[in-house]
């Protein structure tokens, strides 16, 4: 039997359910792990200055946010990543000129395009933002993550043109026109890597649960990579393995299906 030693879980559809709570089962499994001496990292696109909450209610200590681009073991430093400011600078000229909306987040604060458009109201008050600020060019060389709001229909694709990058829609009701801005060499994959490197684990003994197409390059990257049952469809493709839905215990039948919770339980 392969002796597991790290899980990554993402937090908005596989951890945290659409109410914003998180299942007694998910709670009770992540603490069985733990005590079996697995290291548990919130793997999320969101900042890290903004899950606290989170992560105390699963007493967990590790994390990669920004997407892949910041990495916590133990409140250490791992990584962090910027984003180039040319690249920054280009979604800012294309956003304006389609009347879309950006946050940019930096380790410390997010700093939105806009504070009063519905769209932005509503994206901060679904993930629960509370260190918001108008951009400002003084932190065009902070950025470690970017998210695109009121992006219509194909309007997406003229940021494309920056061959660095890839976007992906956010997978939660009502976010459906909320894009992530994903880098090829900087996303949740490269994270897992740089954190199994340092912590000198083989991926055959990592385990990854996510339901959004962020996750991807994180579940190709683990031995055991489960797409949650209310995955984006094109996410399964990417999966080692299929697990049920965040509103029906899907951490903990994953984690039980790989032997590491009692049936009885």
């Amino acid at each position: 039997m392969i002796h597991y030693k790290v899980l990554f879980l993402d937090i908005d559809g596989t951890t945290i359910r659409p109410d914003d709570t998180i299942e007694e089962s998910t709670k009770l499994a992540v603490s069985k792990v733990q005590d079996q001496g697995v290291e548990v990292f919130l793997a999320t696109g969101r900042p890290l200055h903004e899950i606290q909450s989170i992560a105390k209610a699963l007493n967990v200590k590790s994390f990669i946010g920004y997407n892949g681009a910041y990495g916590i073991y133990k409140g250490v430093d791992l990584f962090q990543e910027r984003m180039m400011a040319d690249m920054v600078a280009n979604f800012l000229r294309i956003s304006k000129n389609f009347d879309h909306e950006m946050v940019m987040y930096t380790n410390n604060h997010n700093a939105f395009t806009s504070l009063e458009k519905p769209t932005v109201e509503k994206f901060i008050k679904k993930f629960h933002l509370n260190k918001n600020k108008l951009f400002s060019n003084d932190v065009i060389n902070d950025v470690l993550g970017i998210t695109l709001m009121d992006v219509k229909g194909n309007e997406y694709l003229h940021y494309l043109n920056d061959h660095r990058i890839h976007l992906t829609q956010v997978n939660v009701e009502g976010m459906e026109n909320c894009y992530d801005v994903i880098r090829d060499n900087v996303n949740k994959g490269f994270g897992v890597n740089c954190v199994l490197k340092h912590l000198g684990i083989g991926k055959e003994s990592s385990i990854a649960f996510g339901d959004g197409l962020n996750d991807k390059e994180m579940l190709m990257n683990v031995g055991e990579g489960f797409a949650m049952g209310n995955a984006h469809p094109d996410l399964f493709a990417y999966a080692k393995h299929k697990t049920t839905s965040v509103t029906d215990s899907g951490i903990y039948n994953g984690l039980k299906a790989l032997g590491l919770l009692d049936y009885t339980e």
